[in-house]
């Protein structure tokens, strides 16, 4: 399967949309906001430049986009009390596929609120434009940008890794969607090699188009040791493996193609992300802290109800175009329902990292 052809978040603003579903991601960039905005203003304050570009890579869809966007803009005005702030150039990133249209059909609102805001003193200094294209990549001129934002967008890979398939092309990892206690050593390889190549490249695009002094600001899931199965992403990926098992027994969906689909997903250590910094060359660490996202219920759904939500506006692209459509509704109940299950004997605890770099 073509991940970059097919790989995007729910569109629109509907029960499944992303735009709906994306309270978790929300929460977690916002108990690190302190972190995004003073990276940002020491950026700013130690470069002084009079257009800042700034890019959000995996932007997605939906409110969160910019919202985040109108945060940054409002931090650097504060620290522009006594002269005019800079212009801004934000750079809207995510693959071909995502649902550009529903933010630029916000747009409109976003500008006239924001100038209100800032007291129509600047109504002409903030400019907002789409950027589609995979991060892992070449996407900006050289030198173009101060500060660059990617929200759990990059433990999602460019691509299923190919040392998960034999020479027949069958998986090696049959019947689980990711790294689980069953996998062999071969399938932990095969996705870790994936991220080194992918992060790698990451990192080697955004130095060229990053000014010196510029910072980048990542958040993205992970786990906490060497051991790639955990209480954490790997027990959700597990559960929905479980999901499937069940739709199997029901003759709802055929063994074969449940062992054929993989995900390109990677939860890395902290150790393998500051390995491959280092080894890359051109940012040097400005911080990295782990941190944990609070389990919410809603008013009428549990916890795993809200998380299979969550999951389903991510995966259902990928899902639907490997199992079809009609196994949806029915799946993501069983798998909310197991999260459940799950929590009630012991708790699930995902990690996320926040991680600034600096460009030399």
């Amino acid at each position: 399967m073509d991940v970059e052809k097919v790989f995007h978040m729910n569109g629109g603003l509907g029960e499944h949309s992303y735009a709906q579903n994306s309270y978790l991601q929300k929460k977690g960039s916002d108990m690190v906001k302190h972190i995004t905005l003073k990276s940002l203003e020491e950026t700013y304050v130690s470069t002084t430049p009079e257009s800042l570009g700034i890019a959000d890579l995996g932007c997605s869809c939906g409110q969160n986009t910019l919202s985040t966007i109108r945060e940054m803009v409002e931090a650097i005005d504060k620290t522009t009390s006594n002269i005019p702030p800079p212009e801004y150039r934000i750079y809207l990133n995510d693959l071909p596929t995502n649902d550009f249209n529903a933010v630029f059909k916000i747009l409109p609102d976003f500008y006239k609120q924001l100038n209100m805001d800032r007291c129509q003193k600047h109504e002409s200094s903030v400019f907002i434009a789409g950027y589609p294209g995979s991060f892992y990549g070449r996407l900006f001129p050289d030198k173009c940008l101060h500060f660059i934002y990617s929200s759990y967008s990059l433990h999602w890979l460019s691509r299923i890794p190919p040392g998960l398939y034999d020479k027949e092309g069958r998986s090696i990892n049959k019947g689980k969607f990711y790294i689980s206690k069953s996998s062999s050593p071969e399938v932990s390889k095969a996705y870790f090699n994936q991220f080194q190549e992918d992060f790698t490249l990451f990192l080697q695009s955004r130095s060229k188009e990053l000014l010196s002094g510029g910072r980048m600001v990542l958040i993205l899931l992970g786990r906490r040791d060497r051991s790639h199965v955990d209480r954490g992403n790997s027990i959700l990926w597990e559960l929905l493996s479980r999901s499937f098992a069940t739709l199997v027994s029901k003759g709802e969906v055929k063994q074969e193609k449940v062992d054929e689909y993989d995900a390109h997903f990677y939860a890395p250590s902290r150790n393998e992300i500051e390995d491959e910094v280092k080894k890359e060359g051109s940012f040097v660490m400005d911080r990295f802290e782990m941190f944990e996202i609070e389990h919410r219920s809603g008013l009428y759904t549990s916890h795993g109800t809200e998380v299979a939500r969550t999951i389903r506006a991510i995966q259902e692209s990928m899902l639907s175009q490997h199992f079809g459509e009609e196994i949806l509704d029915n799946l993501f109940e069983d798998y909310g329902n197991l999260i459940d299950e799950e929590m009630a004997i012991e708790d699930i605890k995902p990690i996320s990292f926040i991680v600034v770099l600096k460009k030399l």
